[in-house]
């Protein structure tokens, strides 16, 4: 028994060394990317991370973001212009041992201007992604896995595909129902949209898993 007894309070004292060396120790710096080349189209997929969109002031692209040693990212711009960010770890098991980071450290803020890109994607895991009202003339592409997905008079050219899981979609799209041709699968919540509509110019691709999803439609 005593022998038992001592195995765990080891077991416990190490488990305490590790949380100690853990990459929550790490301070994280603050860090801010514009492109010096025209960008057509914005991709980040990364994980663990909230997305905020905003508009921006001096109509260039601004991405605000924090990163240490073991969490960083990868920014880069295509031979097509399209920015691409992603996370990118060098965190060994024991750096997952302890806390997660700061709320401030989890978050990238992107500050784009309207009406300038052909595409967006964003792509994230247990956080949420908020949009402003904003003008995309392509496509728009929005996912989250163990977040929310919120928008508000989200303009599209072409087609807003929209993907959750554990989290809920709400937001307004600018443009008549009868725009959009409409595709919605979901299970184990409740959304406000058809399974399928047809007819329209534009395509409203919605998935949802466990959240709800109500999507509006306005032409202010």
């Amino acid at each position: 028994m005593k022998k038992k007894i001592s195995l765990v309070l080891c077991l416990v004292s190490v488990s305490l060394v590790l949380v100690g060396c853990s990459s929550s120790d790490e301070p994280f710096e603050e860090k801010s990317y514009t492109p010096d080349t025209q960008v057509n189209g914005i991709n980040i997929d990364v994980e663990d991370r909230m997305i905020e969109v905003s508009l921006s002031q001096d109509e260039q692209i601004h991405i605000i973001y924090f990163e240490n040693s073991k969490e960083y990212y990868d920014i880069s711009i295509s031979d097509g212009n399209v920015l691409t960010m992603t996370s990118e770890s060098s965190k060994s098991w024991t750096d997952y041992i302890g806390v997660k980071p700061a709320a401030e450290n989890r978050k990238i803020s992107l500050q784009v201007p309207d009406d300038l890109l052909d595409s967006l994607t964003l792509s994230t895991t247990n956080e949420d992604i908020s949009l402003p009202s904003l003008t995309v003339k392509g496509s728009v592409t929005l996912s989250s896995n163990g977040g929310n997905i919120t928008f508000n008079a989200l303009d599209v050219g072409e087609a807003l595909d929209l993907t959750v899981k554990n989290g809920d979609i709400s937001g307004s799209v600018m443009g008549s129902y009868d725009d959009f041709t409409i595709k919605s699968e979901y299970k184990k919540g409740e959304t406000n949209l058809p399974e399928n509509k047809p007819g329209g110019d534009k395509a409203l691709n919605v998935s949802s898993n466990n959240g709800d999803v109500n999507i509006g439609f306005t032409d202010m």
